[in-house]
């Protein structure tokens, strides 16, 4: 136990926390896209893979647990580490103007709470299908298709219909993106796995994934603003 708690209390223990737990939001964030990307193969494909998933039953529920201590775990070492760099450094340097650093390296504290607070939006958007949040007016947990599955199809399109809603989740996501270009980079110094050769492919490589993430993401709201998708849905 002592060695645990060492283990967290220490600066690299904790570098070492962010990283892992941050390799592990990445791999869902990657996963979650690739599953709404099936919007643009049909209500069918879509709410299959739905039913898949709730079929998973405690499983399911188990992986969403998990994900909610990965995040957890993920902003505690975020700020604990941010204190104690402020801490070893009480006085700000006389020249403010940052150098060698970049505007996604300086607020990612603050824009990783912000993506939390669009987490728990999304969760309770589309999750926990709370009503009074969505801006139809409609129970989305009472949309089902001809196979009496959840209509997660319809549930999309209704949801992304809603310009506000779609704003700010192309804002939510843009600021994911933006946390995820130099996060991923930062992630491979933690563990070692950056060095002089190899910096500039990871950093832009980095960049690169974030990029290819913003637009699998927001392409889905967009299609639908513009009834590329879901025009016949009522």
């Amino acid at each position: 136990m002592n060695v645990v708690a060492g283990f967290f209390k220490s600066s690299l223990g904790k570098k070492y926390v962010m990283a892992l737990t941050g390799i592990g939001l990445f791999i869902f964030v990657v996963g979650h896209m690739v599953g709404n990307l099936q919007i643009f193969i049909g209500q069918e494909a879509l709410n299959r893979y739905g039913a898949f998933l709730q079929g998973l039953g405690e499983l399911l529920w188990g992986a969403r647990i998990g994900l909610i201590i990965l995040v957890l775990l993920h902003i505690w070492s975020a700020v604990k580490l941010s204190a104690e760099n402020k801490a070893a450094r009480p006085i700000g340097y006389g020249n403010k103007r940052p150098f060698g650093s970049t505007y996604a390296s300086r607020t990612m504290l603050m824009s990783g709470l912000i993506i939390f607070a669009f987490i728990i939006y999304h969760l309770l958007h589309y999750t926990f299908v709370v009503q009074a949040i969505n801006g139809t007016g409609r129970n989305f947990g009472e949309l089902h298709d001809a196979e009496g599955r959840h209509d997660i199809y319809t549930m999309m399109i209704l949801g992304f219909r809603q310009p506000i809603v779609s704003i700010f989740y192309i804002v939510g996501i843009g600021l994911l993106c933006l946390h995820l270009s130099h996060g991923l980079s930062a992630m491979c110094q933690s563990l070692g796995l950056r060095n002089k050769g190899w910096q500039p492919f990871i950093k832009g490589a980095a960049k690169f994934i974030a990029i290819i993430l913003f637009v699998g993401y927001c392409v889905i709201p967009i299609a639908v603003l513009t009834g590329l998708v879901g025009g016949s849905v009522k």
